[in-house]
């Protein structure tokens, strides 16, 4: 099992009172799923998805991705682990604007202090894999909001994770442009990637294979669905 989450709780102090972000949260991801999480506001969704992307740690229970416990470890052990297991993909692209694209795409490499040449070739590669060969030595600016998300995808990708994390991934997009990006969603995943997506809207979660709908930080669902939802 690549995710296995057991007991998940995350509890922050609000002055005097006490929040319950999670509480109680079991769940485990087989490699290769397609995973939507919803829920409405406050619901836990986007304090879950920190928590899976190790970008925060739990108040208590256990997280263990791909063999190994992630939620006791340290805030170095962390930043290793983001770097290497996880792609992320950002509603608002989180791309360096004087930048080519890339230049964007090797950042994570960068980190992990891979090669210059090897970085160049694995960056091209991915950039070829989100359908923008032709675009490499674009900046943001010269780009439309779904190429932007795009290279934000090939960045996510660059590392080869073992999850491609998406928070919201079309909410700065129009409606024709998020088709053309959870088409990429639904390639990427065909081809044996992991995603787990976070989501508010119904449309985009039918992409998955799978939803789960959080309410006042429990799974109140759990279900499979016929992909496309349709």
């Amino acid at each position: 099992m690549l995710i296995e989450i057991r007991d998940l709780r995350k509890v922050y102090q609000m002055g005097t009172e006490e929040v319950r972000a999670l509480d109680g949260v079991d769940l485990q991801v087989a490699a290769g799923e397609y995973l939507a999480i919803m829920g409405p506001s406050g619901s836990g969704k986007s304090t879950l998805m920190n928590l899976i992307g190790c970008l925060d740690t739990p108040s208590s229970g256990e997280y263990v991705l791909n063999g190994r416990r992630v939620s006791g470890l340290d805030d170095a052990e962390l930043a290793h682990i983001r770097n290497k297991e996880i792609g992320f993909v950002f509603q608002t692209f989180n791309l360096l604007a004087r930048t080519s694209a890339l230049a964007n795409v090797e950042l994570p490499l960068i980190y992990g202090r891979v090669a210059l040449k090897k970085r160049h070739l694995r960056a091209r590669d991915a950039l070829v894999q989100v359908g923008l060969g032709d675009r490499v030595r674009h900046t943001p600016s010269e780009l439309s909001g779904g190429q932007r998300q795009r290279v934000a995808v090939a960045r996510a990708l660059v590392n080869r994770p073992s999850i491609l994390l998406a928070d919201e991934p079309t909410g700065n997009l129009d409606s024709r442009t998020s088709e053309e990006i959870m088409a990429l969603f639904d390639e990427l995943n065909r081809a044996g990637n992991t995603i787990v997506l976070v989501t508010h809207e119904e449309d985009i979660a039918h992409h998955a294979g799978r939803v789960i709908r959080l309410l006042d930080g429990r799974i109140v669902a759990d279900q499979a669905q016929k992909r496309g939802g349709r």
